[in-house]
């Protein structure tokens, strides 16, 4: 298999052995010390990559890719639990990835209408000049998404990056129609405020 090209036998890793390897590799710039922590992530970022892109050659691309922008993602932001932070990147880079080879590659979760609830919360272009801009974005969302109440994060997760229909979510997640509708308002107002501090 791919990753065992990458795999050497270890043993298993505390979180504070993986706040270590961040601490050397941002003090030092290292490429042997991301590589060795990179490698102990390597399972769940092809089977993240994998879930996305459902491609094979485009997993494995995705987690060279990965490693290439932590290179610099790494010495840039203040990380102080790497494998959560690690699975929103690379849920963030996929997600851009196709946006970006979309025939409408224009979607959106965050706006500044407060009355119409279609509205972009963040709007997403394939633009490659803004691409970088993007991942911050993504990733600041993503962390304020996880601050909500479980059920605004579910529909909002469903409704706008999964692209279901607000009676597919009612479905999926067992709210009546109007508790999806209150949860997606609720929800939207309450991650542009965390967005906009």
């Amino acid at each position: 298999m791919f990753l065992k090209l990458f795999r050497k036998s270890r043993t298993e890793r505390s979180p504070r052995d993986a706040a270590d390897y961040v601490a050397r590799y941002r003090a030092t710039g290292d490429l042997a010390i991301l590589g060795e922590l990179y490698e102990q992530h390597m399972d769940m970022i092809y089977a993240v990559c994998y879930n996305y892109l459902r491609d094979e050659d485009e997993a494995k691309d995705a987690v060279m890719n990965l490693f290439e922008q932590l290179v610099n993602d790494l010495r840039r932001h203040e990380v102080h639990q790497f494998g959560p932070w690690l699975h929103s990147v690379a849920r963030n880079y996929c997600l851009m990835h196709l946006r970006k080879h979309q025939a409408h590659p224009n979607i959106a979760l965050v706006s500044d209408s407060p009355t119409d609830s279609d509205e972009p919360l963040l709007n997403l272009t394939d633009d490659d000049d803004t691409l970088a801009e993007h991942e911050e974005d993504l990733t600041r969302m993503e962390a304020c998404l996880q601050t909500l109440a479980v059920e605004q994060q579910s529909c909002l997760r469903l409704f706008y990056l999964e692209r279901k229909t607000y009676t597919e979510v009612a479905e999926l997640t067992g709210y009546d129609l109007k508790q999806v509708k209150s949860y997606l308002q609720n929800g939207r107002r309450n991650l542009k405020i965390c967005m906009s501090k």
